[in-house]
């Protein structure tokens, strides 16, 4: 399996389902062969990336899974649309901790033509300010016109999880389908930006429907992978989900890696809460990560992010020093309070 990595093919759906069954004391040697394609392709490098929420909460989709859907009761912020001021604030403060990507999200369906020319400007001031830095938009389902003017203002990738298998998408949500995301896809690959796309472990699918899910992103062709871990929010249908064991965490994220030998893979929402002290190991899987806290749910502080990438011998990706040494000066998100984030130096 580790030999079709190394020349950027992918295992086989089979190959994939038996890392999914390997035992617990063999799952570090998996760990270690799948880490040689990891290594080959990224070296020692990490891409960071920072979520901005734009609005959260209000939305008209069910998504089970989602602190924010359609009657949902879950305890969480609630706000309309930042204003580019406090926009400009977070990204900054991103950037001085290493951010390569900024990714702008937005609670609901899909942005009306005003929403999306406000997101547009948004990108604009960014891409003015720090022109090296790579913008994600997240802003739910678009329209061609949309997407065109969105790559127009400087998106350069565009994100719309698919988050499970096509298999088990109808006991996840009911107010859109499975083939209205990859369609989704496909627009904002039309458009020029970059498709990135992913899944959400935890939701009750069966190995087989992992496994359908991850082949499924890459017939899609989608350049960036996230991988998530349900976070159970309490006031949603998927309250009281089992958290994953660590080891099946990597386990997962190995067969991505394998499935997708020189993608980007990413660990995101639910890392802390499921791999626990095993976020480390995991590193040797994933080239990328969030940093700091997520949507509406806190994250690992930033500050602690750095200093897990540096111990673990990482260097953030678009920086020539290891992770360490940007750890006195920089500036780091500290947790959101109301529409937007405080900021402090690192102590």
């Amino acid at each position: 399996m580790t030999r079709a990595g190394l020349n950027a093919e992918s295992i086989t759906p089979e190959q994939a389902l038996e890392i999914l069954h390997c035992p617990d004391d063999e799952v570090f040697a998996l760990v270690a062969a799948a880490s040689k394609v990891r290594r080959k392709f990224f070296g020692n490098r990490v891409k960071l990336n920072y979520l901005v929420n734009l609005k959260s909460g209000i939305c008209a989709e069910d998504c089970g899974y989602c602190s924010q859907r359609l009657g949902g009761q879950a305890d969480i912020l609630k706000y309309t649309w930042l204003k580019d001021e406090q926009v400009e604030d977070v990204v900054a403060a991103g950037l001085a901790s290493g951010v390569k990507r900024v990714c702008m999200v937005a609670s609901g369906t899909g942005p009306s033509d005003r929403e999306t020319d406000k997101v547009a400007g948004m990108i604009e001031n960014i891409k003015d300010a720090h022109p090296e830095v790579e913008v994600c938009a997240c802003l739910g389902f678009v329209t061609e016109e949309q997407a065109q003017k969105l790559r127009a203002a400087g998106a350069d990738a565009y994100n719309h999880n698919i988050n499970t298998a096509e298999s088990h998408y109808t006991d996840i949500c009911t107010t859109h389908t499975y083939q209205d995301r990859t369609d989704n896809i496909e627009t904002v690959k039309g458009a020029g930006m970059s498709p990135c796309s992913g899944l959400i472990a935890g939701m009750g699918e069966s190995h087989e429907q992992l496994v359908e899910a991850i082949f499924a992103l890459r017939e899609m062709g989608v350049d960036s992978v996230p991988v998530n871990f349900l976070l159970p929010f309490d006031g949603t249908p998927l309250e009281g989900q089992r958290i994953l064991q660590p080891l099946e965490c990597l386990r997962i994220l190995a067969m991505v890696r394998l499935v997708h030998p020189d993608t980007e893979v990413r660990a995101a929402a639910g890392r802390e809460q499921h791999l626990r002290s095993l976020q480390p190991i995991a590193l040797e899987l994933v080239n990328s990560i969030f940093l700091g806290d997520y949507l509406t749910s806190e994250g690992q502080s930033g500050q602690d992010d750095l200093k897990m990438l540096a111990d673990a011998g990482f260097v953030v990706e678009g920086q020539e020093s290891p992770a360490a040494d940007g750890l006195e000066h920089a500036q780091v998100p500290i947790r959101r309070r109301g529409a937007g984030t405080q900021l402090a130096p690192n102590a």
